[in-house]
């Protein structure tokens, strides 16, 4: 199942709407005799490839998947059933599938004769496969809110300058979480001031993500803007009332503003992403647009990059997020800590909440 888990890690941004998946097929003998991941959304599931490399000798064995096997046909049929058809004796997988239309494949299974478990390495195959979850469960694509900070907090310095807080070694880290997310969402601010390109670099095979930039007034990307290259598709979100003669209207979404506050409604903003298919957003900044996320409860996860620089002013990593008091603070519990390079990288995820705040 751990292989599984690595093979369904190799799908992270190619797969949406999809989940990522892996499988690995013993034969009755207990040798490993074929191995898959899903690849692409509308190509053969993880089992399919894995049985396929299988052959006869998946007849009497075992197949390990990391989520439930699918008991729907879509572009591609139930998965379920094939294991069925290819004589598999157990089927063991970590997550129950929480997507009504795909769920009941391991009722099929047993029907089958198949002998069935789950919950195996179930948390490591939950976060491998996080994004997909969260986006079934809570109807939204997974947001994931990185910044690049100094020691003190800042991601800039009093003249706005921002090149380059981190090290190369945190900067190519970056285009890992690119690479393994469906869209990347910037602020006008940083639109204005960086004008980024948001794609993928360093990265061979990636899956270029969808570009997404904020920018209420459409005051912020003016034509020529590195954004809007040929690179990989882009979104500009602009208010219902912006004018945007000067954008190619297939770049434009319009979205209605945010009731309090500057900005968009960041509901209608996911929704609108979700409904392309995005399922998982990768937000990178500014810290006027994260603010406006984390107020509207839409971070699940925070990737913070630390260098061991120090600046003394200079705009903060989160500006206002609707919490004017200590008691509202949004508490996180610590994940992951990594060295990179000089840096480091810490990963954090909204705690539960806790008795008496």
């Amino acid at each position: 199942m751990r292989r599984a888990v690595a093979l369904a890690a190799r799908g992270l941004g190619a797969t949406s709407p999809n989940p990522v998946v892996g499988s690995v097929i013993l034969d009755a003998a207990g040798e490993q005799v074929g191995e898959g991941f899903h690849q692409r959304a509308g190509g053969p599931h993880a089992e399919i490839h894995a049985l396929r490399e299988a052959g006869e000798r998946a007849r009497g064995g075992t197949a390990y998947v990391t989520l439930e096997p699918c008991n729907h046909t879509g572009r591609t049929g139930p998965c379920a059933q094939a294991l069925v058809e290819a004589g598999v004796r157990r089927v063991v997988y970590a997550v129950g599938d929480p997507n009504p239309q795909a769920t009941g494949g391991a009722d099929t299974l047993r029907a089958a004769g198949v002998e069935v478990e789950q919950g195996l390495l179930a948390e490591e195959a939950e976060a491998v496969n996080i994004a997909w979850l969260t986006s079934v469960r809570l109807g939204r694509p997974y947001v994931l809110w990185k910044y690049a900070a100094t020691l003190d907090g800042r991601v800039a310095a009093a003249d706005s300058s921002s090149r380059w807080i981190t090290s190369p070694e945190s900067r190519a880290d970056v285009h890992r979480l690119r690479a393994e997310a469906d869209a990347v969402v910037v602020g006008s601010g940083t639109a204005r001031s960086d004008d980024p390109q948001l794609a993928v670099r360093g990265i061979e095979g990636a899956v270029q993500p969808l570009r997404v930039v904020v920018d209420t007034d459409a005051t912020a990307v003016r034509p020529g803007a590195r954004v809007l290259d040929a690179t990989a598709p882009t979104l500009v979100a602009v208010a219902d009332d912006a004018r945007t003669d000067h954008l190619p209207a297939e770049n434009v979404l319009r979205l209605p503003r945010a009731e309090a506050g500057p900005g968009l409604d960041v509901e209608a903003l996911l929704a609108a992403l979700h409904a392309r298919g995005v399922r998982s957003v990768l937000l990178e900044g500014g810290p006027v647009l994260a603010g406006s996320f984390v107020s509207a409860g839409a971070v699940d996860t925070v990737v913070g990059y630390i260098a061991p620089v120090l600046l003394g002013a200079g705009p903060a990593a989160l500006a206002d997020a609707g919490i004017s008091t200590l008691s509202q603070a949004l508490r996180l519990d610590v994940t992951d800590t990594v060295r990179l390079g000089p840096d480091l990288r810490i990963t954090a995820v909204p705690a539960p909440a806790r008795k008496g705040n």
